[in-house]
């Protein structure tokens, strides 16, 4: 087993992981009066992420490892965790909305930025790519990223500007 395929392994339990959580989370965000918005580009979002990782599986399981970047990765991670913690029942991969008078997460990295998660994920789909020298992966991800991030950003804002 190479180091590429170990990497590759981890990242995607994590985001097997993840999966999991944010369906426990909306499920009781749902119950909670919550309600789903602008959920017809979610399976862009996840049809990118997983051709993302596939991609990767399938250019990457030999390639070397550069340890500098997956220091950074690890970092990267390290903010992922940091803000799925923050959010606590609230983290979820859907735009989900609590009914009016339940205030806005502003601790954590979310007194930095209106989007700490969205910063972290441009910077992994950059990252881990060039972890396994695939520049051209790299950019070609992060330009599909920025246009489905443009549509998913202006979402959510208008959504929590719905309630607020």
């Amino acid at each position: 087993m190479t180091p590429a395929i170990i990497i590759l392994a981890l990242v995607t339990a994590q985001r097997l992981a993840e999966l999991w959580l944010a369906r426990r989370n909306t499920r009781r965000l749902l119950a909670r009066g919550g309600r789903e918005h602008a959920a017809g580009h979610y399976p862009l979002i996840v049809l990118l992420h997983a051709a993302w990782l596939a991609g990767l599986w399938f250019l990457a399981r030999d390639a070397p490892v550069a340890l500098p970047l997956l220091a950074l990765f690890l970092v990267l991670q390290g903010l992922r965790l940091w803000i799925i913690a923050t959010l606590g029942e609230r983290w979820t991969t859907r735009i989900i909305v609590l009914p009016p008078g339940k205030p806005l997460v502003r601790s954590g990295p979310f007194r930095f930025m209106a989007h700490p998660n969205y910063a972290v994920v441009a910077a992994e789909i950059a990252v881990l790519p060039l972890v396994f020298g695939l520049g051209w992966y790299a950019l070609v991800f992060s330009l599909l990223n920025a246009a489905v991030l443009a549509i998913r950003i202006r979402a959510e804002n208008a959504a929590l500007r719905s309630v607020a």
